[in-house]
């Protein structure tokens, strides 16, 4: 079973986390080598002097003829093939080995007639604390490792709360929530030093502020605008209504509505970005509302219903938005051009060179307009604005074998 780590864990923490481990690891080895090569060295360095000081008292008896004190003797039995050949060989030398089930530490000498003098002493306790060093080195090893790894995972942690934090802020932030800010409690108190963390969420949280103050001021410059372009063109549409019938009065009175409908569309837009749209709920059937948005678009839209459903939706918002995708369709693509109801998605299609690289990749951008086509890139931004205040999802894409293909996602009744 795949053990699931929080939310706020990530790349970071494990990574911190393994490091932690393996460098704790390696100093503990590495100061567990050092502490049981020291002890080691001088428990065997005096179990060394002091069998090599019995075996001089057991030569000094051998050589003149007395009783050898006990554990000592030539050529006992039990003494090291090695030992016994350096002895042999006229040198002198120690070696540890099992005697009769014990650790003993033996030193050896020549005694003439090839034959060695050697002396047995226990090494029994020696061994054993030896033995318990190690254990104990392992022991302590073993905790310090795992209260290293704690703590400083409960630093890391600490760090990556923190970030988890300030990337949900950032991530809000994307989606359209400009009032986000991350409030890091290090940026506020000015006793506190300010740690990494801090500076970014400090940078975030101003250039969150420096983006919201510079978008409101855009959109109070296009509401601004738009309104103060209401009172002149209401007097040239009446104007316009006034002149005599003539080519030259059709040129002006299509300019007029033109810009008149610009203007009402950046009333809208301006009203979208507010966030202040209110939705008005009902129930209505699907298909038979996609069909009175063609008939009143007055195109050569084809109607498929696939599966017709009823949605919880605000018929006027969702007219809005098909109206817009099926006029876009028939501007900017070729006939066929078609709208299909398949349950709760709705799609429109045309047959044209599709939608640009820029729109499918990041949306519909106002006043960005491609390839020559002529529009102010208004409608499509429209449309996806009244698809979030509907809580339906707009895409853009394009078919495998050509035409643009828009796709709205709607909320079925109880959803």
């Amino acid at each position: 079973m795949r053990l699931a780590l929080p939310q706020w864990a990530g790349t970071l923490a494990v990574k911190a986390a393994a490091f932690i481990t393996v460098m704790c690891c390696a100093l503990a080895a590495l100061l567990g080598v050092l502490v049981h090569v020291s002890v080691t060295n001088q428990t065997v360095g005096q179990a060394r002097d002091l069998a090599l000081s019995r075996l001089q008292d057991a030569t000094q008896a051998y050589e003149a003829g007395d009783a050898l004190a006990p554990g000592a003797g030539v050529d006992p039995e039990g003494l090291p093939v090695r030992l016994r050949a350096l002895a042999v060989a006229g040198r002198r030398g120690t070696m540890v080995s099992s005697h009769q089930g014990r650790p003993t530490m033996w030193a050896a000498g020549p005694a003439g007639g090839h034959r060695a003098l050697a002396v047995a002493v226990d090494y029994s306790q020696q061994s054993r604390t030896i033995a318990g060093l190690d254990h104990s080195i392992l022991w302590s090893s073993a905790l310090a490792i795992g209260a290293t790894l704690l703590v400083g995972a409960f630093a890391v942690t600490r760090v990556t709360r923190r970030l988890h934090g300030t990337a949900q802020v950032a991530r809000r932030i994307t989606a359209g929530d400009l009032d986000a800010r991350v409030h890091d409690p290090r940026t506020k108190d000015p006793t506190r030093p300010e740690d990494e963390v801090a500076a970014v969420a400090a940078a975030l949280d101003s250039m969150a502020s420096s983006l919201q103050s510079k978008l409101q001021s855009e959109q109070r410059f296009t509401a601004d605008v738009a309104h103060e372009l209401r009172t002149p063109l209401t007097g040239l549409h009446a104007a316009a209504e006034l002149l005599p019938p003539g080519r030259p009065t059709e040129l002006v009175r299509d300019r007029v509505a033109a810009l008149r409908t610009l203007t009402e569309d950046l009333l809208e837009i301006s009203r979208l970005d507010t966030g202040r749209e209110k939705l008005e709920a009902d129930s209505e059937e699907l298909g038979a509302l996609a069909g009175r948005v063609v008939r009143a678009s007055g195109t050569d839209t084809e109607v498929r219903i696939v599966r017709d459903t009823r949605v919880e939706t605000d018929r006027r918002r969702l007219e809005r938005v098909l109206g817009n995708l099926v006029a876009n369709a028939h501007k900017h693509g070729r006939a066929p051009v078609v709208l299909t109801v398949d349950g709760p998605m709705v799609t429109v299609r045309d047959h044209g060179d599709g939608y640009p690289d820029y729109l499918v990749a990041h949306g519909p951008q106002r006043f960005r307009t491609e390839g020559g086509a002529k529009g102010h890139g208004l409608g499509l931004t429209i449309a996806l604005g009244q698809a979030e205040v509907l809580g339906a999802r707009l895409t853009f894409g394009n078919a495998a074998d050509g035409g643009a293909v828009a796709t709205l996602y709607l909320r079925r009744i109880g959803e």
